[in-house]
């Protein structure tokens, strides 16, 4: 019945902070788009988006208890994990662990953690 996920939403304490992490970091692309009444802000890459929501300032509908900090995101990069690790450490992210391998959902990965600005478990990967 499900194919596929079209996006996640995030909840931010600091919006810029956010933005910045998601794309000049990880390298999505910042998109704001129009509802019948308000504007939104969505994190865009592949086929997918995250959605992006100030804490306080959430769009309805949304999760039970939306707060930042509670989220655990896996990505799969498109450039080799050492890439990866080398933009982090450009960028002053601390990894807080790996390269470790984990099992993903069609094979095994090779992954680093590190947080966001509002401390979300953000876990980067290639296949292994």
């Amino acid at each position: 019945m499900i194919d596929h996920i079209d996006h996640v939403v995030l909840t931010t304490r600091d919006l810029s902070s956010c933005l910045h992490f998601y794309s000049e970091v990880l390298g999505m692309k910042i998109e704001k788009f129009q509802t019948p009444t308000e504007t939104r802000v969505a994190l865009m890459f592949g086929n997918q988006k995250i959605n992006v929501h100030e804490w306080g300032r959430e769009f309805t509908p949304r999760a039970h208890v939306a707060a930042p900090g509670t989220l655990d995101l896996c990505f799969i990069a498109s450039v080799p994990l050492e890439k990866v690790i080398e933009k982090l450490k450009q960028e002053n992210i601390r990894i807080i662990e790996g390269p470790v391998m984990k099992t993903g959902a069609t094979s095994k990965i090779r992954s680093v953690y590190v947080r966001d600005p509002d401390l979300n478990l953000v876990e980067i990967s290639v296949p292994a």
